[in-house]
């Protein structure tokens, strides 16, 4: 198997945000303890061994990894030059807000629970946010189109999406996605879709739908965000792209970055190559390897902590989990000081009475974290008895 487990605590110390901020056992940021593939270990050191890193560009064999990618695996038709690269999601955000949502201070519209950088980039670019809760429908979290008719205004400029969602896990489906660009058409939003958890569909009956594969007619109004870093865990490399159809777009959101973000380095572009033309023999044994961690939570829930529920979900290795029948003011710091598990607070998603749980972890510590926060629920509970 490819797939490789961090053991025990090796990654402490080494100025991991995960593994040296958070906490004893860390379940929060979407950080996987699994090496990353051969393909792209094997990619750094030849580019390491060239001896020379000067300054790199978006070459043209990049661009067309990314161009066939998006074919084979998403059925989404694109070309090369509507592609721009960053060093980030969470920069991107801001450029899209500022290129669409400024000098007019109009307003940015975010479903919640969300990515919390989504529900702050308007801080950076002097526009209103609009929130709108999702709802349920059958037992799964999607839209509320009601809410979002009486939300909206003639001010509003920009919905951005999380497709997947994190961290609701959902993978939403083609009619969702054809009702939000019917929606984001009749108020004239731009709608940019944050589709970084694209290849970590986990459920076997789901699958991804681009935004790219809508309507030809929807296309001038979308922008996609991605990246390798998810899938093949390589975030700290800073690899990140959106795609652009719609040429003046393009033009608005490169002019609003101007000279505010670094260039990628030579290695981000390399290890990207990699990953997206190598490295899908090693995400098929991801895939199975995450399920198998899902499943090690959802069985864990039902039988050990009935008190919380997961919420259902297709995609990504982020569980996310309501604690409200606990009662506690917060959840997050409840599991880090008695169980000395570390979870993403629900307060900075939108929703104080849930957790994040990242699962993507050895099997072993995942177990020995869910023991701890079971341990620390049934002295809680005994607590409020006696």
């Amino acid at each position: 198997m490819s797939i490789i487990f961090a053991k025990d605590e090796e990654r402490r110390h080494t100025g991991n945000i995960k593994w040296d901020l958070q906490g004893p056992i860390p379940f929060g940021i979407a950080d996987m303890d699994i090496q990353s593939p051969d393909c792209v270990i094997q990619a750094l050191q030849r580019r390491l061994d060239h001896h020379f890193y000067g300054y790199a560009i978006l070459t043209d064999e990049v661009r067309q990894a990314i161009v066939h990618y998006l074919k084979a695996r998403h059925g989404a038709e694109v070309q090369a030059d509507w592609l721009h690269d960053l060093p980030g999601c969470v920069p991107a955000f801001t450029l899209v807000a500022r290129a669409v949502c400024t000098p007019t201070h109009a307003s940015v519209m975010v479903c919640t629970p969300a990515y919390p950088p989504m529900l702050h980039c308007h801080e950076d670019t002097d526009c209103h946010l609009i929130t709108v809760p999702y709802t349920q429908e059958d037992g799964r979290p999607t839209f509320d189109w009601q809410a979002m008719e009486a939300a909206v205004t003639p001010q509003t400029k920009l919905f951005l999406l999380c497709n997947p969602h994190n961290p609701l896990g959902r993978s939403w489906t083609r009619e969702e996605l054809l009702r939000l660009c019917d929606f984001c058409t009749r108020h004239d939003l731009i709608l940019c879709s944050d589709e970084i958890h694209c290849d970590l569909v986990l459920a076997e009956d789901a699958r991804h739908t681009s935004i790219l594969s809508m309507p030809a007619e929807v296309l001038p109004r979308c922008i996609m965000l991605s990246a390798p870093s998810k899938t093949f865990n390589m975030a700290g490399i800073c690899f990140t792209y959106m795609v652009v159809p719609n040429a003046e777009l393009r033009a608005r959101i490169i002019k609003a970055q101007g000279h505010s973000l670094p260039t990628l380095n030579v290695f981000a572009y390399a290890a990207a190559e990699a990953a997206y033309t190598q490295g899908w023999a090693w995400h098929a044994e991801l895939l199975d390897a995450l399920r198998a961690n899902r499943e090690i939570v959802a069985r864990f829930l039902t039988e050990r902590l009935p008190q919380l529920r997961l919420v259902h979900g297709e995609a990504t290795y982020l569980a996310w989990i309501d604690c409200s029948a606990l009662g506690l003011p917060n959840p997050h710091d409840f599991f880090l000081k008695e169980a000395g598990v570390f979870l993403d607070d629900g307060a900075n998603f939108g929703d104080p009475q849930f957790v994040r749980l990242n699962f993507a972890t050895s099997p072993e510590l995942l177990r020995r974290g869910l023991e701890k926060m079971a341990d620390a629920v049934e002295k809680l509970q005994k607590s409020a008895i006696s």
